[in-house]
């Protein structure tokens, strides 16, 4: 039953990062990276304070690895934070999305070295062909070529999958030495400090707050879907293995694709289709796979 609510929950963070990352693109391109991830955090923070504020003295009082972990987690989620917003800036969607499936792998080896946590054979291969499938379904170009590495936002994009990897790994690992609420609202509240002292140096923490007024109808959306996502994710990796709670949640790939071949009335190219459904089937059987 545990693990069948952390794959439900890995399913939900694919669903809001599906939704998300539209509105973050858009956000980063009006707003740019670091008031879009000030208006994000700042949202959090505040909406999950009332959640943390009893445990709070606990966490700076306590002897365990708990509050080193949610340091290591909020500095290496802000750079890989930094780094996905200003490849949704430079890029197109086509582009990055591909690239992104990077982080299963990442977050993989990190929880396999730190945690000696380990998956089967099966789930291995799976997650592998889940990251190809999910790569073919992304790319929306009718041949692949060299051509793709000199796009723009690319070279940013790997690295911030690398990043962006390390960042979902001490996110599970923060959820499980405290919780999911407080490993939220930790790097939440520093990513929020940081960001507004940066904008606040930079003449620019008024004009996000007169931001947040005139856009809040892009702007809370886009937050509460980010919020979500994260709360569901970090819960997942407390209860089924970081690596496929990771592989499942970077499906939202699929969720993408699906609203613009049914909203938007796109067409798939052939090897859309054969990605599209191998990425839906290989998520299915390493979810199943899990919950036995």
């Amino acid at each position: 039953m545990t693990i069948g609510i952390g794959i439900a929950l890995a399913f939900v963070a694919m669903l809001c990062w599906g939704f998300g990352d539209f509105l973050i693109q858009k956000s980063t391109r009006k707003l740019g990276d670091w008031e879009t991830l000030f208006l994000i955090t700042g949202f959090g923070a505040i909406v999950l304070l009332p959640f943390v504020w009893h445990s709070l003295p606990d966490l700076f009082t306590s002897t365990g690895p708990g509050l080193y972990v949610l340091i290591g987690a909020a500095l290496v989620l802000l750079l890989a934070a930094l780094l996905e917003f200003e490849a949704l800036r430079r890029g197109k969607l086509a582009v990055v999305e591909p690239i992104w499936s990077f982080e299963i792998p990442a977050a993989a080896l990190l929880s396999y070295l730190l945690l000696d946590e380990r998956i089967t054979a099966v789930q291995i291969v799976l997650a592998i062909l889940l990251i190809i499938c999910l790569a073919m379904v992304s790319f929306r170009g009718k041949r692949f070529s060299a051509a793709f590495f000199l796009e723009r936002g690319v070279i940013i994009s790997f690295i911030s999958a690398l990043v962006m990897g390390c960042a979902n790994f001490f996110m599970g690992w923060g959820g499980r030495v405290t919780d999911p609420i407080m490993v939220n609202f930790f790097t939440d509240a520093v990513l929020m400090i940081i960001c507004g002292l940066y904008l606040a140096y930079n003449g620019r923490l008024r004009k996000a707050f007169s931001d947040l007024r005139h856009g809040y109808a892009t702007i809370l959306p886009m937050s509460i879907a980010d919020k979500v996502a994260w709360l569901a994710y970090v819960a997942s990796m407390a209860l089924i293995p970081i690596a496929v709670a990771t592989a499942l949640s970077e499906s939202y790939i699929i969720i993408a694709v699906l609203l613009g071949l049914f909203v938007n009335k796109e067409k798939l190219q052939r090897h859309q289709k054969i990605g599209l459904i191998g990425a839906i089937i290989a998520a299915i059987i390493l979810a199943s796979t899990t919950s036995v």
